[in-house]
């Protein structure tokens, strides 16, 4: 079966509707009206995936090694503490090494991103603040989600809020239902939108009409949309995403740069046929093999992957021969 005929059908149809401009000619995405952004969120963000060694331990010399090899790809910043990192599986005291890590190695001119997320409005304050003081730009905040049946807009609303007025630093909202069983609501975004502290939101769902949405209802807002996933990256550049914060980007992080430059500058037939051999690759180390898929990946590609912390277990041989292939399938090794 032909890669396009697999693809979700909001993101078959947002393709189709681009088809018109894939005669070669390159039209550029146009800037929706509004205000300008207080903090430039456009480009690609790969959510760096915590090195640990053998005994599980945080490898710090392997994560240094990794951010020299990222410093040479035109990201807009990175992401620590996000689900590839395994942020659940890091102490508290570990999370903030790992800040203060990247922060130590990472441009000025990039953006840091780091997971402050708790359960507890309480708890999840006090660990904003003490990314900010470990160096983080921007605090990338999780939805609670285990009283979930409890997480109505308004609880999730006054939240987000309680958060972002004592945060010290840009807050952007963090939208992951694969994970947390929860899809933040498009009220409680647009309400959330408003306030003058919370710049963004990152949406791993996939529903690509409701980030579409989200872009047009926000217009006089200083808020922008990321996509959460390079497997709709081009649809949701499309519909006027802001950039990308994907897993994929730890592995192929130029491909995923360049297909951000053939959004950006309109050249409709490349970026699709660069987003076609993304989907397969992306789909393999997120929904298919997880964490592990994505460490066994960044080994091909000069990466230390490393091993995951239990109880995340290591792929089978078979699971690594089938990852092996999908990436060879679609011309990556």
């Amino acid at each position: 079966m032909a890669l396009s005929t697999c693809l979700t059908s909001p993101l078959r149809r947002t393709l189709a509707a681009l088809h018109w401009a894939a005669s070669g000619q390159c039209r550029r995405l146009s800037t929706p009206p509004g205000p300008g952004h207080t903090l430039d969120l456009k480009g690609i963000f790969p959510p760096l995936a915590t090195p640990f060694s053998p005994m599980q331990e945080v490898d710090y010399v392997q994560m240094e090694g990794n951010l020299r090899r990222y410093a040479s790809i035109p990201f807009r910043g990175l992401v620590v503490l996000g689900s590839n990192g395994e942020y659940p599986y890091l102490a508290p005291h570990e999370r903030l090494d790992v800040v203060r890590c990247v922060r130590q190695a990472l441009p000025r001119d990039r953006l840091l991103l780091a997971g402050s997320g708790c359960e507890s409005t309480q708890a999840t304050i006090k660990l904003t603040v003490s990314m900010a003081e470990a160096g983080a730009d921007v605090a990338l905040v999780v939805t609670p989600c285990y009283y979930r049946g409890a997480m109505t807009s308004i609880a999730l609303v006054q939240h987000y809020t309680e958060v972002a007025d004592a945060s010290p630093i840009p807050v952007v909202l963090y939208s992951v239902p694969a994970n947390t069983g929860l899809d933040l609501p498009l009220e409680a975004v647009l309400i959330l939108a408003q306030h003058p502290n919370i710049v963004g939101i990152k949406d791993s769902g996939g529903d690509i009409g409701r980030m579409g949405l989200m872009v047009h209802k926000t217009q006089q807002e200083d808020f922008q949309v990321l996509a959460g996933s390079a497997s709709f990256l081009m649809a949701s550049y499309a519909l006027g995403a802001s950039g990308g914060v994907c897993a994929l980007a730890n592995v192929l992080g130029d491909a995923l740069c360049q297909l951000d430059h053939l959004c950006r500058e309109g050249c409709w037939q490349e970026a699709r046929d660069l987003q076609h051999r993304l989907i397969e690759p992306n789909m393999a180390v997120t929904r298919r093999f997880g964490i592990p898929g994505l460490k066994k990946a960044m080994e091909w590609f000069g990466y230390y992957g490393g091993p995951c912390r239990a109880p995340l277990a290591p792929l089978s041989p078979a699971q690594v021969e089938e990852l092996r292939s999908t990436f060879s399938t679609n011309g990556w090794l």
